[in-house]
């Protein structure tokens, strides 16, 4: 599962706070490839202008798993970005890795009249109040008002709540992860009722194996709400050609598990 919780104010702790002092008092070098004092160098920068987004997502997708598009492969500065984002509070990050989260949710969902509704894929609440924030409910507002700068009516809902532990992902196979995340989201009754009339798009940082927004997925299923799509920053590498699906560069090793 990732390591999000919809149960803290994002930005409250004294990580961010920490890193945004530390932002204005010194300059900071990329946080994609180190070079420069400009925070996100232009080459970076380009990386995430969702040029690249489409359908990504892993080559023997677990059940459930909805179409799912990303903006960029999860190798390089792009690795880089989104680790000095979640991992160290990096939070002017946000707006460049949001925006490169709304190309893959309109590479996801295409045009249409329903407003639509970014459910976060929501994480551990412990490693979230160790972050200080939480990242991916912060770069699906920041999508958020990118697509309705755009013109597309779209909101964020962060509805999927924790029905159980899980173990940890580390060293488990596809199958493994997908069987230790079945049943451990759920979409309270008394939020259910926000889902309706929209076009629901689960977001997250990464896809890797599929197993949490299969999970995700299901709870909203479950709930009645079935997402139309998913929509990542970044997906890892295929191993190969999948039917419908776009290959990608090869990705790195030390991934972030349970994806």
């Amino acid at each position: 599962m990732t390591s999000r919780s919809t149960a803290h104010r994002p930005g409250s702790g004294p990580a961010p706070v920490l890193a945004a002092l530390l932002d204005l008092l010194i300059p900071a070098r990329c946080a994609g490839c180190g070079d420069g004092h400009t925070g996100l160098c232009p080459p970076c920068r380009a990386l995430l202008d969702g040029t690249a987004a489409g359908p990504a997502g892993p080559l023997r997708p677990p059940p459930g798993l909805p179409p799912v598009h990303a903006a960029a492969p999860y190798a390089g500065p792009v690795r880089q970005l989104l680790l000095a984002h979640k991992e160290r509070g990096a939070l002017r990050l946000a707006a460049p890795l949001g925006r490169a989260l709304a190309a893959a949710v309109r590479s996801a969902t295409g045009p249409g009249a329903a407003p639509l509704l970014l459910v976060p894929v929501p994480s551990a609440a412990a490693a979230t109040r160790a972050r200080g924030h939480d990242p991916m409910l912060r770069l699906a507002r920041a999508a958020a008002r990118e697509l309705r700068r755009g013109g597309v009516a779209t909101l964020v809902a962060p509805v999927l709540r924790q029905a159980r532990p899980v173990a940890d992902q580390a060293g488990l196979g596809a199958a493994e992860r997908h069987r230790n995340l079945h049943g451990a989201l759920t979409v309270p009754a008394r939020l259910a009722g926000r889902l309706a009339g929209h076009r629901l798009v689960l977001v997250d940082d990464l896809v890797t194996t599929g197993a949490s927004l299969a999970e995700a997925a299901r709870a909203l299923r479950a709930a009645g709400c079935p997402p139309r799509a998913a929509a990542t920053v970044a997906a890892v590498a295929r191993r190969g050609p999948g039917p419908g699906r776009r290959g990608a560069p090869a990705g790195e090793a030390g991934l972030s598990p349970g994806r």
